[in-house]
Order: structure tokens, then C-alpha cells, then sequence
């Protein structure tokens, strides 16, 4: 099976040259007062009715710990794990929002990259291609795009794109062990398909070695 990268890229915001930010919305004001995660409340049981009543009897202070953006990434990818891809989605927009409406300098990688993983999640692969294929673009020496992509172009049946996108994370990481994986894959996936192609020509024992190489696509 296809394996699609999940590791997390290095922990860094990295800064493009000459970067501009697109003016904020509206919308995007909106989306970036509001809190990223919505937690359920915590029951009001025991000791703490009677640590509120306290509280109200002394002057307010705020305890809370503002997430690193490397809080908010974990968060996300978590969702995704647990299949709330559209959940997921929605949070990066905010985040997104967030960083627009603060100025914040520079490129969040590891949100471009989550916000691709949630794109393909909830069948937007046109979309995913693109932001995948935009991470390639303005950061070619991480392997882990180039592999989620390969993993759309197959789905795609995009063979010889899957092919080049894979050799491309190699490329980036001769030791990327689940694009190593991938490639294997699509080695085979181009055997079978000539396999078949000389079948239809007339080979008879390809025939044989075609569903050989199919019953190890599908185990």
C-alpha cells in the first residue's frame, strides 16, 4: 500500500524572500478573534464549585499559557490522525487567519504542509496537488511533499509524475525510507502496466508474471 508521509517537517517558520501578505478580510478577522480549538467544558464537580467561589472572591488573574505554534501543529495533525479532516481544515483557515491578521512574518511550514494532508483528506485532490506542488516549489529539499504528492499522482494514475516526484524526495533524502517504499511501488505498478501491454500483444507468459506483480500490489 501506498504509504503518505505523517512525520513532522523541522520546527521552524521559515522566512521567504520578499514575502507580502495578502490584506485581511473581513472574514479573516473574524475567523482570527475567535479561538483555534474549541474544547468541551470541564464538569463543575467537587472541589472545584468551591474553587470558583474563591475565585470570584479574589482579583482575576490570567494563568494561561498562549500554544506555540508548534502546540497549534500538533493539534492539528492529531485531528487528522483521528480522521477529523474537516475539523482539521477548518482550524488551519483560522490559524491562517490569525497569522495574516498579526502581520506575522515568514511561511508556516509545517500549517502549509497539514493544510495539504486536509485537503487530500477530504477529496480535494486538485487542491492538495496545488499545495503540495507549491511547497515543492519554494521549499524543494524536504522530502515529505514530494512524497504526498507522488501518493495523488497515483491516485490520479499518474504513474510517470508519481515516479519523478518520488525520485525527487530521494533526492532530497537518500535515507527517506517510506519514499523508498513508494518507489518500489510504483516499480511495480510500471510493470504491471507493461506486463499487460505485452499480453495484449501477444506474449502469453505475460500474463502470469502480470498477475504475480498484481497479487503483490494488493497484499
Amino acid at each position: 500500500m501506498f504509504q503518505i508521509s505523517r512525520r513532522f517537517l523541522p520546527a521552524l517558520v521559515l522566512v521567504a524572500c520578499g514575502g507580502l501578505h495578502a490584506p485581511t478580510t473581513l472574514a479573516q478577522s473574524a475567523s482570527a478573534n475567535g479561538p483555534l480549538f474549541i474544547d468541551p467544558p470541564q464538569a463543575d464537580e467537587g472541589w472545584q464549585g468551591l474553587a470558583n467561589v474563591l475565585d470570584a472572591l479574589t482579583p482575576s488573574v490570567d494563568t494561561s499559557i498562549p500554544m506555540t505554534p508548534s502546540d497549534i501543529t500538533n493539534r492539528i495533525a492529531q485531528m487528522l490522525n483521528d480522521g477529523r479532516s474537516q475539523e482539521a481544515l477548518e482550524v488551519i483557515e483560522k490559524r491562517q487567519a490569525q497569522r495574516n491578521a498579526s502581520g506575522e512574518i515568514g511561511q508556516d511550514v509545517q500549517l502549509m504542509f497539514l493544510r495539504a494532508r486536509a485537503l487530500a483528506a477530504n477529496g480535494k485532490t486538485n487542491e492538495a496537488v496545488d499545495a503540495y506542488l507549491a511547497m515543492t516549489t519554494d521549499y524543494p529539499e524536504l522530502p515529505e511533499p514530494w512524497n504526498n504528492l507522488a501518493s495523488l499522482y497515483i491516485k490520479q494514475q499518474k504513474i510517470d509524475m508519481a515516479y519523478d516526484a518520488l525520485t525527487m524526495a530521494l533526492r532530497a533524502d537518500p535515507n527517506y525510507t517510506t519514499a523508498k517504499a513508494n518507489l518500489a511501488q510504483v516499480h511495480l505498478l510500471k510493470a504491471y502496466a507493461l506486463y499487460r501491454e505485452a499480453e495484449s500483444a501477444g506474449m502469453r507468459a505475460a500474463a502470469a508474471r502480470a498477475q504475480a506483480v498484481q497479487s503483490i500490489l494488493q497484499r
